[in-house]
């Protein structure tokens, strides 16, 4: 577990944690995204279970915000795309083969902060410690977010002035799944002749 302060706020990188610490850190990720269960047609939110693997898993790193003894922020990031079961790493080799090759493929699970802490600089924070390494590394960094947070919220707005107020960078779109809806009222009428 390595910490740094940045903006006064300590933050941890760790591989694994502990169950118990684990479900406490469930507990902030179900309050700060259970919203979006109703708002964003792909699921936003990790089962239970696949959060706990996560947080098990030394392959994800957990940068964890602190405010004394409690946790109030926390992103993952992945350099083994494997440990992220819907993207396609395949995608990542073909488009980014150099960066591939040495291993500086990047993806970034989630950045959350405890909802009474938002107006903070915590969000920023955790992403400029992250972003010391994607720079250290010359890396490549994906992420998604779903409309409701991009479009309505304007949350990739914010990561990209975060971005250009830490480092020379390119953020672009790589991908776009759009879900369509139809809904049915009945058959045709019938013609008269």
């Amino acid at each position: 577990m390595l910490e740094r302060r940045l903006t006064g706020v300590p933050i941890t990188v760790e591989t694994e944690v502990s169950p118990e610490t684990a479900a406490s850190y469930y507990q902030l990720y179900r309050s700060t995204f259970g919203a979006l269960e109703t708002r964003a047609v792909a699921r936003q939110l990790l089962h239970e279970h696949e959060f706990m693997e996560e947080m098990r898993d030394p392959r994800v790193h957990k940068y964890v915000a602190w405010e004394g003894d409690e946790v109030i922020g926390m992103s993952t990031l992945t350099s083994d795309l494997e440990t992220v079961p819907w993207i396609s790493p395949a995608y990542f080799a073909h488009r980014y083969p150099e960066h591939s090759a040495r291993r500086a493929v990047y993806y970034l699970g989630f950045t959350l902060v405890h909802r009474q802490r938002r107006q903070t600089r915590i969000f920023r924070a955790m992403v400029e410690r992250i972003v010391e390494l994607l720079v250290e590394r010359r890396a490549v960094c994906a992420w998604d977010i779903c409309a409701h947070n991009d479009e309505l919220l304007g949350l990739n707005d914010n990561i990209e002035r975060i971005l250009h107020g830490c480092a020379e960078v390119t953020v672009a779109p790589i991908d776009r799944q759009t879900y369509y809806a139809s809904t049915f009222h009945g058959p045709l009428p019938t013609s008269r002749d």
